[in-house]
């Protein structure tokens, strides 16, 4: 698992909606980290309607972890949620879909509970499967010529072209031997 946070150890000159897109097109799967963006001492929920709630010492996560739960869910990858107790739960981030919401205090020891590990076993489980129907492993002879060189490191790369030239350079002295002298 190689983990990739656009504007962290991901970058790109295009728009973060763009580079989440084909980041997700790339990964096998996607762990959501919603913990506190924003803190409103006070508040009103659907204000002036007859369903109007006071609220008081709300925290809200980043719009990004709706944003990415649900682009992931779209693309049918392994999704696990993991938000910091005592943020508003809404939206993707609510228990009663289709992943777990695991809800943790922000201390080391929450990621050593038997829940915490149980859940990230699963999702990894999950993750793997997917990777192999996303993403199948070739064997040599499935490979394309262009695949194989594509996969060259420049070391790599520079051995073949240097092998090939002593052979095709092998390959015309010998001709000329046999052949030349006719």
């Amino acid at each position: 698992m190689i983990p990739h946070t656009v504007g962290r150890n991901t970058f790109s000159a295009d728009a973060p909606l763009k580079t989440v897109t084909e980041l997700l097109d790339k990964c096998s799967g996607t762990l959501v980290i919603a913990l506190e963006r924003s803190h409103f001492a006070s508040g009103t929920e659907k204000r002036g309607g007859p369903k109007e709630i006071t609220l008081t010492d709300v925290k809200l996560p980043t719009p990004w972890n709706q944003i990415e739960a649900a682009m992931t869910y779209a693309r049918g990858l392994p999704l696990m949620v993991v938000v910091e107790a005592g943020l508003k739960s809404e939206g993707l981030l609510e228990r009663g879909y289709d992943w777990y919401v695991q809800w943790v205090q922000l201390e080391a020891s929450a990621l050593h509970s038997t829940e915490f590990s149980g859940v990230l076993a699963s999702w990894k489980q999950k993750m793997a499967q997917t990777s192999k129907k996303v993403f199948p492993s070739k064997t040599a002879s499935d490979l394309t010529v262009a695949e194989i060189i594509g996969g060259l490191k420049p070391t790599q790369l520079w051995s073949v072209l240097v092998a090939l030239a002593t052979l095709l350079a092998g390959a015309f002295a010998l001709g000329g031997k046999f052949f030349g002298a006719q």
